[in-house]
């Protein structure tokens, strides 16, 4: 496509996503006007979209499209039914989805580095950025997140490499394919898979099968970064793979290994092939980390980074935000906010925990947000998830799909709440020291700063 033929304004219909805002920001960057529409128009997002004079339209409506965009780009939280959906249909206007246009207009001719699976996407993607940019290689990115080593989720970069987090959650509601099969990696990590998106996915074989799809996409020049002990990730392998795979393991067999100095994963070596590589010594716990940095390290090697130059960049690594971040520390009781919406991801963050605090008291309180959890599919899994908590508080809105209640079957240590007040003044009350752990990946009703006002 030339410069001539290029659209001259993009409309985004779910701008406030952070998949679609990263998305908006790069258009902005390649020279397009942006504007963008959402249901829920608000901070951190819509202040970073602001700033790059992009125009935000609070709510869908057919009025929003007066502005005659040359080219609508639609996210996957839309359906049919949508005003403005159903007005860009009526109209003629075209469209195309956020993963195809990355593909045609930003992907194209790069090096693209995809961290796929279901769990440490966002701190693998960040871990990997930070490492391209730590050695001068000033990578584009596009993340589900906030780096705090960058401040902002996306950029276009000044070089042939782009990292990118790679999800398997589907395109827009006329194009079912996972995000991850427009993106084409040279370089691909797939950290782990489970069971997910229950409200697109029928079962675990069905997210194997669009992993296949994304493992066809891999050039045989390529490389593919996993786990040895992630079994399902195996399996999709072995369904076909036309690219050379290096796997991972902590204190096992593998090409890239780590050595815990730490229990709690703050201090390991890394070892390539059985020779030393060096010592990761940073701030971040849990074994998630540990396998997340080996993969970062695999995949900065495999564009011609030396491992003892990743672990530079990694002892400054500042995680991402909303990944365990402190947001408040007063009189003993410290809050850390995180973005785990699985529970597999509830227990390795409560086990890297539990291993750098010890014995000290954990409150663990949980937002089932997520499509899959509001289902109530991982009920006895989310139960058994908790287990490193002194407490557990889980939120029940009026809106939940399922009765928690069934939660107490399986664990002791879990409370229903219906009122974020309850669970502000339990908080309050906390005395000696306590680690208050919130976990949600939405806005949990406003919490954060009601606590920090309350504190």
């Amino acid at each position: 496509m030339t410069e001539q033929q290029k659209p001259l304004h993009i409309h985004i219909l779910g701008i406030c996503g952070t998949f679609m805002g990263g998305l908006a920001l790069i258009a902005r960057e390649l020279g397009y006007t942006v504007s963008g529409a959402d249901q829920n128009v608000y901070p951190p997002m819509s202040t970073q979209l602001e700033q790059q004079g992009i125009r935000l339209m609070n709510g869908y409506k057919a009025e929003n499209l007066d502005c005659k965009p040359d080219l609508v780009v639609i996210g996957n939280a839309m359906s049919r039914g949508n005003p403005e959906v159903e007005a860009v249909l009526n109209l003629g206007l075209p469209y195309i989805s956020g993963p195809q246009w990355l593909a045609e207009h930003v992907l194209q001719h790069k090096w693209v580095l995809a961290v796929a699976g279901t769990h440490g996407k966002t701190t693998t993607s960040s871990m990997l950025s930070w490492i391209l940019e730590f050695n001068g290689f000033k990578p584009g990115f596009l993340i589900g997140g906030i780096p705090l080593n960058f401040g902002i989720s996306a950029r276009l970069g000044e070089s042939d490499f782009f990292v990118i987090e790679a999800d398997e959650y589907d395109c827009a509601f006329f194009d079912k394919r996972s995000k991850f099969v427009h993106y084409r990696p040279r370089t691909a990590i797939l950290n782990n898979l489970e069971y997910d998106h229950a409200d697109i996915f029928e079962n675990l074989d069905a997210i194997k099968k669009q992993f296949h799809h994304l493992v066809r996409t891999i050039p045989s020049q390529g490389l593919i970064i996993a786990p040895a002990c992630e079994q399902h990730v195996t399996e999709v392998l072995e369904t076909g793979c036309w690219t050379p795979v290096v796997k991972t393991a902590i204190e096992g067999e593998a090409d890239w290994q780590a050595q815990l100095l730490k229990a709690d994963g703050s201090r390991f070596t890394v070892s390539f092939t059985g020779e030393s590589q060096g010592t990761v010594d940073w701030t971040l716990t849990g074994r998630h980390s540990v396998y997340n940095a080996l993969s970062a390290i695999a995949a900065a090697r495999h564009i011609g980074i030396l491992a003892k130059d990743a672990i530079a960049a990694l002892a400054e690594f500042q995680n991402v935000k909303r990944r365990m971040e402190v947001i408040v520390s007063r009189n003993g009781i410290t809050v850390y906010d995180d973005f785990a919406h699985h529970p597999t991801a509830i227990k390795t963050t409560l086990d890297g925990l539990r291993q750098q605090v010890g014995s000290e008291k954990i409150l663990a309180i949980v937002e089932p947000r997520s499509n899959t959890m509001r289902l109530g599919v991982h009920t006895q899994s989310l139960a058994e998830s908790l287990a490193e908590a002194d407490q557990a508080i889980i939120y029940q809105p009026d809106n939940l799909g399922w009765d928690l209640s069934q939660l107490l079957k399986y664990a002791s240590n879990i409370e229903i709440c219906n009122s974020l007040d309850a669970i502000i003044d339990t908080i309050k009350a906390q005395s000696g020291v306590c680690h208050v752990l919130l976990m949600s990946n939405g806005s949990f009703g406003g919490i954060y700063k009601r606590l920090r006002d309350k504190l």
